[in-house]
């Protein structure tokens, strides 16, 4: 393997030698290396090395090309991500297309010293996020109001009435119009130094949608991890920001809550904290019936 990272080095940069690489953990969508480089001038370099798994590589061929193409747009908008290095898509080093990024000197937080504050930067983060014009962005997917599809037998039948549910995806607003949205903004996306927010990371769900996609799957993973006054804080600080219908919301926290439902068996949880995170997640779809 270190042989693949040495000919990827020479390609980004005749002038720069490999020196290292180190597999980072915490991901699941794809396998993520850290590299050092030591570049012409003599100083060291650190980046990222992105291979996307199968799950996104069969969805999307392009996925590495869209993600590498998307990040130069929002770093030219200014948003908080890391700067696209280089994309190989040869296929002559890596089996499929490799993309490299600036490395962040940072770190996921879930106990913040300044709650408030840490929700301010998250929500200013995500508007700003959902504030980028759709100009160039038509590569990539769309997400249809209609894709909450409710698996009855994995999900409803825990949690709430079955008619009740339909009946209120059915009568959903029609909501806003398609913008830029992540896909999966949670904590674990968003890096942290020094008390900034220094980037959001793991683009390659990113797709346009209502923006209210984003800040429900945002609520649930914050009640999860910082309770409901955190979950309400951080969407006190949106709905400020950015003046958008939130009539859809409740729609949108029905959905990220049964797709989460669904899956919680296979995180690999200890019976307590699965437990407890069932329980949340039926909390949290009563109170998106309830609104």
């Amino acid at each position: 393997m270190t042989q693949s990272f040495e000919k990827l080095v020479r390609k980004i940069d005749p002038q720069s030698r490999f020196l290292r690489a180190w597999t980072l953990t915490g991901g699941i969508s794809a396998q993520v290396t850290a590299m050092e480089i030591v570049r012409g001038d003599s100083q060291t370099q650190k980046m990222i090395v992105r291979r996307h798994g199968d799950a996104d590589f069969e969805h999307n061929p392009r996925v590495a090309a869209d993600e590498f193409k998307l990040m130069q747009i929002l770093k030219n908008a200014g948003v908080a991500v890391p700067a696209p290095l280089y994309l190989d898509d040869s296929g002559e080093i890596f089996d499929r297309p490799v993309l490299v990024i600036e490395f962040i000197d940072g770190k996921t937080e879930f106990s913040p010293a300044n709650v408030d504050d840490y929700m301010r930067q998250m929500a200013v983060s995500l508007a700003k996020i959902h504030r980028i014009e759709r100009v160039d962005l038509d590569f990539l997917p769309y997400i249809e109001r209609k894709r909450c599809i409710v698996s009855l037998h994995e999900t409803v039948g825990d949690y709430l009435d079955e008619g009740r549910i339909r009946e209120m995806l059915e009568s959903a607003p029609q909501g806003n119009p398609h913008g830029l949205v992540h896909g999966d903004f949670w904590q674990g996306n968003v890096l942290w130094r020094d008390g900034q927010l220094a980037a959001v990371i793991d683009w390659e769900d990113a797709a346009l949608g209502d923006p209210l996609v984003d800040v429900a799957n945002a609520r649930l993973e914050i009640l999860w991890s910082m309770g409901v006054a955190a979950m309400e804080n951080f969407t006190r600080q949106y709905q400020s920001l950015n003046a958008i219908d939130f009539s859809g919301l409740p729609y949108w926290d029905m959905c990220v809550a049964l797709r989460n439902a669904a899956r919680i068996g296979v995180w690999g949880l200890d019976a307590a904290a699965e437990q407890k995170m069932r329980d949340e997640i039926r909390w949290f779809v009563g109170q998106a019936v309830g609104k």
